[in-house]
């Protein structure tokens, strides 16, 4: 039996992105299972489809929303029953539409936790002691020229809210308790077990504090929930950091205020139209910007790529999926 035959005889898997895992993962765990890579062929991806994908049953996709699993991809995909996304975020995927076609979804779980709420606390430290801004100072020989750099804010002691305080959200609170910060949120239901003041809105929250850090999923409530009036009831102090989604925060209006000197300062890892950034961001110093890699640890990549892989084996032998996603 030849390589093409032996492919053959493997599970088939479309690969839709690709996700940045997939050359871990293709290397990783080789002759598991037969991908299909549209992104190599010559031919539109719905013609591609018909032509070569009619028979997976699985199917492996990017997050962060660089593509949309749409209804019109789906019709070209007739025996698919799994979707395996690369993210926690699910806004990429139709999800009333893959379960109304009785798709089961497996995602990233718990494999970014840790590493995003790392970067939230990075971030945040960033734009209140002027990290980036200082080393610029630096590298551009303002220190010799201009003296004194601009003092910075502390972190200890901040009140600070957190919109959504699910499993990300709650990490970033533990971290935030070593620093003596006084911590609030704002989620859709009250937590029982959380030790933090409750908000019922997003507007109370964070005219009771002096940070926002966003750790919520987008979806149609959260789109564009911290507005000018969170904003500016957060105050000319104030300081935003996401590491969500982008369209969590209205994109516009936070540069307005970053600008007019209506907030303080932001530290944005992810953006409403990655990965096209609105260049107003680029000169602004109270603002710390990264190319969407909170979750992006080499642990955590090599993590992922044996979730994706537990999460196939188990479908392809009819067992439960290792990492399902639950609305």
């Amino acid at each position: 039996m030849g390589p093409e035959d032996q492919a053959n005889q493997l599970p088939q898997v479309l690969v839709l992105g690709p996700p940045p895992v997939f050359p871990y993962l293709e290397s990783q765990f080789p002759n598991r299972f037969h991908f299909l890579k549209p992104w190599l062929s010559h031919l539109p991806l719905t013609q591609f489809l018909i032509s070569y994908a009619q028979s997976a049953t699985a199917l492996l996709i990017r997050g962060g929303g660089t593509v949309q699993l749409t209804s019109a991809i789906l019709d070209c995909l007739p025996s698919l029953q799994l979707v395996v996304t690369a993210s926690v975020g699910v806004d990429h995927l139709d999800l009333p539409e893959l379960r109304r076609r009785g798709l089961a979804i497996a995602y990233a779980g718990n494999v970014f936790t840790e590493d995003v709420a790392d970067m939230a606390i990075g971030l945040l430290i960033d734009v209140l002691r002027k990290v980036s801004a200082g080393d610029r100072f630096v590298r551009q020989g303002l220190w010799s020229t201009k003296g004194d750099f601009p003092l910075g804010l502390k972190l200890s002691s901040k009140r600070i809210g957190i919109v959504g305080l699910g499993k990300i959200g709650s990490e970033v609170a533990k971290r935030l308790e070593g620093f003596g910060c006084k911590v609030s949120y704002y989620s859709r239901i009250k937590k029982s077990m959380a030790p933090y003041s409750y908000y019922s809105n997003v507007y109370e929250l964070a005219a009771n504090c002096e940070v926002l850090i966003i750790c919520c999923a987008l979806t149609e409530e959260t789109h564009h929930i911290i507005n000018k009036e969170v904003m500016v009831a957060l105050g000319k102090d104030g300081v935003i950091v996401n590491i969500g989604r982008g369209a969590i925060i209205n994109e516009k209006e936070m540069i307005r205020c970053l600008i007019e000197g209506e907030i303080g300062g932001a530290g944005l890892d992810v953006f409403e139209n990655e990965p096209r950034i609105p260049e107003e961001l680029f000169h602004l110093d109270n603002v710390v910007l990264t190319p969407h890699v909170a979750v992006g640890t080499y642990e955590s990549r090599m993590e992922l790529s044996k979730l994706m892989v537990e999460n196939l084996e188990t479908f392809f032998s009819n067992k439960s999926l290792v990492s399902p996603f639950v609305d």
